[in-house]
């Protein structure tokens, strides 16, 4: 399995977002290796976007997002739950494209149906934002290219402060897939 170039995340949120389905994510986490095949992800187009944390402009926590692509931005919502990005396009573009869910392939024990399943699981946390993409402890590994899957495309979840932005059909998923967290 070959990491994802650079290049690969340096590009429209999209097109990265639909690409990173059948790709695996790889966390390397105290000698342990859990995978996970990403099956479900929702595009974040950047400060325009009104759903996109970087429409709130560059803080402290949203910093990472306006960096270059290829980094995981990992926040905490509720104060309870991780959820994983992964930052795309140009620094200063701040887009990302969240895991919404993966399906377990190799030492995953847990539900992955969820952002904050998926982190728990996966035993990502805050300590892994900023984490670079290509590093041998946090990666993503291409779809193989036999691999022929049929992408749904549905409205995000849980944005609906957002307008407009709420019903754009920026979240994708991989069909009849069991690990997807809600069809």
């Amino acid at each position: 399995m070959s990491k994802l170039a650079r290049t690969f995340y340096d590009r429209d949120p999209v097109v990265v977002a639909q690409e990173l389905l059948g790709a695996c994510l790889v966390h390397v986490c105290g000698g342990v290796k859990r995978i996970g095949r990403i099956v479900e992800v929702e595009a974040y187009l950047g400060p325009h976007d009104r759903a996109a944390h970087s429409a709130r402009g560059l803080t402290e926590r949203t910093k990472v997002m306006f960096g270059p692509p290829g980094h995981a931005y990992v926040y905490m919502i509720y104060g309870m739950h991780c959820c994983m990005n992964v930052v795309t396009q140009a620094a200063g573009m701040a887009s990302a494209v969240l895991l919404r869910a993966v399906e377990p392939l190799e030492n995953i024990e847990s539900r992955t149906q969820g952002p904050g399943l998926l982190c728990k699981a996966m035993n990502i946390d805050r300590r892994i934002n900023g984490c670079d993409l290509l590093s041998g402890e946090l990666y993503i590994t291409a779809r193989p290219r036999s691999a022929s899957i049929s992408i749904v495309k549905r409205p995000r979840i849980g944005v609906d402060y957002a307008g407009q932005w709420a019903r754009r059909l920026l979240r994708f998923y991989i069909k009849s897939n069991p690990y997807v967290s809600k069809p």
